[in-house]
């Protein structure tokens, strides 16, 4: 059990049957009345966020979270697999679990997921990815002189905005937070 008062962020719990994860708090103790604790809680399985206060006294079962290490292999449409490397165990996740920026993510490439009471709920990508440009449309003399941007297309098949210099054939390291090109790769 965790009491409200032992609130840190990263601490997760489950309340009302669900589970939540402390992304902020506050312990307050005004001049007047009783001390609280003012969060703002995040729901691991939808990721809705919401701020709610609580007594220091009240207690709340704490959730194991399981953030496992595993390789991404293929997918077939709606299901995407993964491979434990310690077990050789392939788990299938179904698309709708897998976050936004997941085109970045090529076959091989290791990714954290994420499970409560062995129910996936979310997948944690490397926060940078080294990618090869497959189609990049040639720079016109002259063009490169400014910050002008282009459209490059990966080999996973995302499209980024890139400076002109960029060629075929380049590989890239991207931010897959928010998609951005960050800088040319030395071969």
């Amino acid at each position: 059990m965790v009491s409200a008062g032992d609130f840190r962020n990263g601490v997760t719990f489950d309340m009302d049957g669900s589970v939540y994860q402390i992304i902020e708090f506050q312990h307050v103790k005004p001049g007047k009345g009783a001390a609280f604790v003012r969060t703002k809680i995040r729901n691991v399985i939808t990721g809705a966020v919401t701020e709610r206060t609580f007594n220091p006294s009240d207690k709340f079962p704490e959730a194991y979270i399981e953030r496992k290490e595993m390789q991404y292999m293929y997918n077939d449409g709606e299901l995407y697999y993964f491979m434990d490397m310690e077990s050789y165990e392939q788990v299938p996740i179904d698309k709708s679990k897998l976050p936004d920026n997941f085109h970045f993510i090529k076959e091989n490439e290791m990714v954290k997921i994420n499970s409560y009471q062995g129910d996936v709920f979310g997948v944690d990508l490397p926060n940078f990815v080294e990618l090869k440009v497959t189609h990049s449309e040639p720079a016109i003399k002259g063009d490169t002189v400014n910050n002008t941007l282009k459209p490059a297309t990966l080999e996973t098949g995302s499209t980024v905005r890139v400076p002109m210099f960029i060629d075929e054939g380049d590989v890239l390291r991207i931010d897959t937070r928010n998609g951005e090109y960050l800088e040319r790769v030395k071969q």
